[in-house]
C-alpha cells in the first residue's frame, strides 16, 4: 500500500505579498511559488490561502490608500484578485506546477452541500497535482447581507480549509518572527513562545491587532486559528514570511516560529 502523502495547507498574508511602498512583491510570490512547487513536484500535496487581492489591486491602480467604502473594497479586491492570480499562475507555471482558484465565502463552508463539493474540488485538485489557491470571494462577502459570509479574515479560513480537508500541517506566514509573549514592535524585552500546547488568557493579553494598512488580520486572528486548529488535534505553526522558503525548514523538521498543538 502507498504511502499516504502529507497534506499542508500554506497561508500567507498581505504584509508578505506587498511591499510598504504599496508595490507587488513579485520576489516573494516567486519564492512561494518556487517553494510550494518543489514540494508539490516532492510528493506533497499543497494547498496556498493567500490574502493581497486588495493589496493588489491598490498597486494595479497605483493607490496609496485602502478606502473605507464596502463597494469600493470589492472593486479593487475584484481588480486585484485577476492581477494576483495572473501572477500566481505565471509564476507556479515557471516552475512547472498549475494553479487552480477557488473564492470561498462562509456560508460555502457552513453548509453540508456546498461544503462537500468545495472538499471534493479540492481533493480532485491535489489528486491531479495541481495547487488549489484560495481566498475569501470578497466582492461578493458583505456584513450587511442577512447571513454570515464573511471570514474575520483568511487565518480563520486557513484554519477552517486546513481542519476541513485533514491537513498535517498549516504554515501561517506573516511578518512577525513568531508569537511573543508581547508585542515586540513595541517592546524591546519580548520573547518568542516556541511551543503552545493549550490557549491561556496569558496568550490572548499578548495579542494585539494588525500592523499594516494593507491587511486586516494580526496576533489575534493568529490566535483565533491556532485554537480552531488545536480543537482538531492538529498542527500550526506561525513564522516569518518574508522569505517563503523557510517552509522547506518546516518540512525538513526545523523549530521555527511558534508551534501550535501537537
Amino acid at each position: 500500500m502507498a504511502a499516504k502523502k502529507q497534506r499542508i495547507v500554506v497561508k500567507v498574508g498581505t504584509s508578505s505579498l506587498i511591499l510598504p511602498n504599496g508595490q507587488t512583491n513579485l520576489h516573494a510570490i516567486d519564492g512561494l511559488a518556487f517553494t510550494l512547487a518543489t514540494l508539490n513536484h516532492q510528493g506533497y500535496e499543497m494547498v496556498l490561502v493567500s490574502s493581497g487581492a486588495i493589496g493588489v489591486g491598490l498597486s494595479n491602480l497605483g493607490l496609496k490608500d485602502r478606502p473605507h467604502e464596502i463597494a469600493k473594497q470589492q472593486a479593487l479586491a475584484a481588480i486585484g484578485q485577476t492581477e494576483l492570480m495572473r501572477i500566481y499562475s505565471q509564476r507556479f507555471l515557471d516552475y512547472q506546477t498549475k494553479v487552480g482558484q477557488l473564492l470561498l465565502t462562509r456560508d460555502v463552508l457552513h453548509f453540508p452541500v456546498s461544503r462537500q463539493h468545495v472538499l471534493n474540488t479540492i481533493s480532485t485538485l491535489l489528486a491531479d497535482g495541481v495547487v488549489p489557491i484560495i481566498n475569501e470571494n470578497d466582492p461578493v462577502s458583505v456584513d450587511e447581507l442577512d447571513h454570515h459570509t464573511t471570514f474575520s479574515d483568511n487565518d480563520e479560513l486557513s484554519a477552517l480549509v486546513a481542519t476541513r480537508i485533514h491537513a498535517d500541517l498549516l504554515v501561517v506566514l506573516s511578518d512577525i518572527d513568531a508569537f511573543y509573549n508581547k508585542d515586540p514592535h513595541k517592546y524591546s524585552d519580548a520573547q518568542p513562545i516556541r511551543r503552545v500546547a493549550e490557549m491561556t488568557p496569558e496568550l490572548a493579553a499578548a495579542a494585539s491587532g494588525s500592523s499594516t494598512r494593507f491587511g486586516t488580520g494580526g496576533m489575534v486572528t493568529k490566535l483565533h486559528a491556532a485554537a480552531t486548529i488545536m480543537k482538531a488535534h492538529q498542527r500550526m505553526i506561525l513564522c516569518n514570511g518574508a522569505d517563503p522558503k523557510i517552509v522547506f525548514r518546516i518540512v525538513n523538521g526545523d523549530e521555527v516560529g511558534t508551534q501550535f498543538g501537537k
